[in-house]
């Protein structure tokens, strides 16, 4: 899954003098509190580390109360979706409008109506609703699915996430891991239709721009006849 990264950092942990017996508990504590929060300085949320203390010397900071610090090495894993990543997570509920799901079991994420494809219909199942393609019955998102979906956007203050599912290689991952071949293809007839789309619509700008400058050519045109005509009565 994308999304996730590791990192190397250089930390120093600053321990209140009382903890001097006990110095690597003292640092797993304060480590432990930058778990699954996220942080702008290594861009992302912290899922999991893993310390090396590079020294046995710790230096004392003067102060009212003064404090040790301790500097270490820490290999972090991190998680930090942007605009486009693949994501998967646990669908959790299902509703006519949208999607929630979970991923790594603590970000949240939702996927509303306008951004699922019109490919997924909403039926409503032994009462509950589930979303099946139109194309291909055996694909369906329901609670419980493992899904893949694009990231739109991430709030990290809540660590809440905006998903899409617009995109052909989006949808239920077992499916879409197992049916590989089609929806590739579905995907690149879809590109190649944007493709020409494009290219009809640049071609259709450039006509329209061409008929815009071709009144001014001709009034250039009749204005230089009329000038030379005057010099030759001259």
């Amino acid at each position: 899954m994308e999304g996730l990264k590791e990192c190397e950092a250089n930390l120093v942990v600053y321990l209140h003098p009382s903890m001097a017996k006990c110095v690597n508990d003292a640092i797993l504590r304060e480590l432990s509190s930058l778990l699954f929060t996220y942080n702008e300085t290594f861009d992302g949320v912290v899922l999991a580390y893993d310390p090396n203390v590079r020294s046995n010397l710790a230096k004392i900071l003067p102060g009212i109360h003064p404090y040790l610090g301790v500097r270490l090495k820490a290999k972090l894993l991190l998680f930090s979706p942007k605009p486009n990543m693949l994501l998967e997570g646990e669908v959790v509920k299902i509703g006519r409008q949208s999607i929630h799901a979970v991923i790594l079991g603590f970000s949240s994420a939702v996927i509303a109506d306008e951004d699922i494809r019109d490919e997924f219909k909403c039926k409503v199942k032994h009462g509950k609703e589930v979303f099946v393609s139109r194309r291909h019955k055996k694909h369906k998102i329901k609670v419980g699915t493992i899904i893949r979906f694009l990231v739109k956007s991430f709030d990290e203050e809540i660590l809440h996430i905006s998903g899409s599912l617009a995109a052909a290689n989006t949808g239920c991952a077992r499916w879409l891991d197992t049916n590989l071949e089609e929806w590739s293809q579905a995907d690149s007839t879809t590109r190649k239709r944007k493709d020409r789309d494009e290219k009809a619509q640049k071609t259709a700008d450039d006509k329209l721009m061409a008929s815009r400058d071709t009144p001014s050519l001709k009034k250039d045109d009749r204005i230089k006849k009329l000038k030379k005509k005057r010099k030759e009565h001259t």
